[in-house]
């Protein structure tokens, strides 16, 4: 068994006596500022320890074969009607989809953007059978014409008036005409205007009545509407319901609609019928038709990882557009790629990465309107570079990586062009992604330096007090050689 005396003869840190010390004003002094170094110096060390330290690369994207992008939107259309716009998808594969419905959604706004209250649904194409082989047994206009003179005159006195806006250089119009007029001639000898008055078939050339067919936001043709009367006259603001009729086009179908519109109407005098709201029936075929002539265009869609294109425009398989009255001007709202961040999870990994996320919306809020009456005919091109960024934290073990995120870059123009104007949204991902890895800290690392602060500090206190106080002996010496 070793003895204390012999353990004590291993003490590295021997005691000196305080009787054999001997405390001075400049010892105290560089004790304090020794200790203030310390403290400085642990307060420097422990920040770097806590802080993130990171490491940047370029790899090539590594993402799953099939593996789909995601395209976040929300972007204002203020001339172009939720009735006909239509949002497609196209890439370098040959895939083609058309008028996505699934996950978007159209809401008619006005001019300056403010919304008008409800969501539009898209109306189903006709198979417009038996569609343009008839042939007029009868000669003479079967529908009323209207202008912007009468228009207000015959919808007034009918309770159920229905409209064809055509334009007379439209193939469709072309092929509707015999059958309309011969529908509008059978209701006419069925319910004579003049003695029934429940219903009346009209029509309007909106290449001679321009300013009505503004008015009523047509943008495609053939456009057939159903104006009805009654108590939604007041709650409109003096408005007639109206609804869009998407049904077939043969004599036979539009003479069936009309027969189902005029059945809830009493017959009786105008004034009963005006009292009474008359009630469609619920029919795909009629929807409500736009109350101004904006939309608002919101959802997402899922894409190919390949260079491709979103397309917004004016798309119809039953109606033609006049390509010079197409205005595609729009404000961006929202345009992103890859899912949503939350407002938390994007703090805390901009602690990480500071400069994350400060591209990653550059088109939000910014618009791009044409001046229609100067500029006819616009497409608008938005080319967009996408980059994906990939955030690796080596700090969470159960969950290594933490972010996926999509920046990119945009430039736009405005391009002239001979077709129907639409907004092209070119993305082109890259082949390349950027790796931005987390380097943790040692903590032996940390608490190596800790060490060496203190004991450094220490010593270096210690030397410039033996320097000092020898500096103090030797001026105290020349002095007393000089009294000598």
């Amino acid at each position: 068994m070793i003895s204390p005396s012999k353990l004590k003869s291993v003490d590295f840190y021997r005691k000196i006596p305080r009787d054999l010390t001997e405390a001075s004003l400049a010892g105290a002094g560089l004790s304090i500022i020794a200790a203030f170094s310390m403290m400085f110096l642990f307060g420097m060390a422990m920040s770097n320890y806590l802080s993130v330290n990171t490491s940047t690369s370029v790899v090539v994207d590594k993402s799953a074969d099939g593996e789909l992008l995601r395209i976040d939107f929300n972007i204002s259309f203020p001339s172009l009607s939720c009735e006909f716009a239509s949002v497609d998808v196209s890439d370098v594969l040959g895939t083609y989809r058309l008028n996505i419905t699934k996950t978007v959604r159209k809401f008619s706004i006005d001019s300056n953007l403010k919304p008008t209250g409800y969501e539009v649904y898209s109306g189903p194409i006709p198979n417009l059978k038996n569609h343009g082989d008839e042939i007029e047994e009868e000669h003479g206009d079967g529908a009323i014409p209207l202008t912007i003179d009468n228009f207000e005159t015959h919808s007034l006195k009918h309770a159920i008036f229905v409209v064809n806006f055509y334009a007379p250089w439209c193939c469709w119009s072309n092929r509707l005409k015999p059958s309309w007029e011969k529908a509008a001639r059978i209701i006419k000898k069925r319910y004579d205007p003049e003695m029934d008055g429940r219903i009346l078939l009209g029509k309007v050339d909106c290449k001679e009545q321009n300013e009505l067919c503004k008015r009523h936001h047509i943008q495609g043709y053939p456009s057939i509407r159903i104006f009805r009367k009654g108590t939604d006259i007041m709650d409109n603001h003096g408005h007639h319901d109206h609804v869009t009729y998407y049904g077939e086009r043969d004599t036979e179908s539009l003479v069936a609609a009309m027969e189902a519109l005029v059945a809830p109407v009493p017959r009786e005098s105008l004034m009963p019928a005006l009292e009474h709201k008359s009630v469609l029936p619920m029919d795909i075929t009629k929807l409500p038709a736009p109350l101004t002539g904006g939309c608002r265009i919101e959802g997402y869609v899922h894409v190919k990882k390949v260079p491709g294109t979103l397309i917004i425009s004016a798309r119809s398989g039953a109606h033609s557009f006049d390509a010079s009255l197409i205005n595609v001007s729009h404000v961006i709202s929202h345009f992103s790629f890859g899912k949503s961040l939350s407002p938390s999870i994007l703090a805390a990994v901009k602690k990480l990465v500071p400069y994350l996320g400060g591209s990653h919306d550059p088109l939000t809020g910014r618009s791009y309107i044409i001046n229609h009456h100067d500029n006819a005919n616009v497409t608008i091109e938005h080319y967009l570079q996408i980059v994906k960024t990939e955030l690796i934290s080596r700090r969470y073990s159960w969950e290594p990586k933490l972010l996926v995120e999509y920046e990119y870059t945009a430039h736009s123009s405005l391009a002239h062009s001979l077709h129907i104007p639409v907004a092209n949204f070119h993305y082109v991902p890259s082949p390349m992604q950027v790796l931005v890895t987390e380097l943790p800290k040692s903590l032996s690392h940390f608490i190596t330096n800790i060490c060496a602060i203190i004991g450094g500090v220490f010593t270096v206190a210690g030397l410039l007090h033996s320097i000092l106080d020898n500096t103090i002996q030797f001026i105290r010496k020349v002095e007393l050689g000089k009294q000598n």
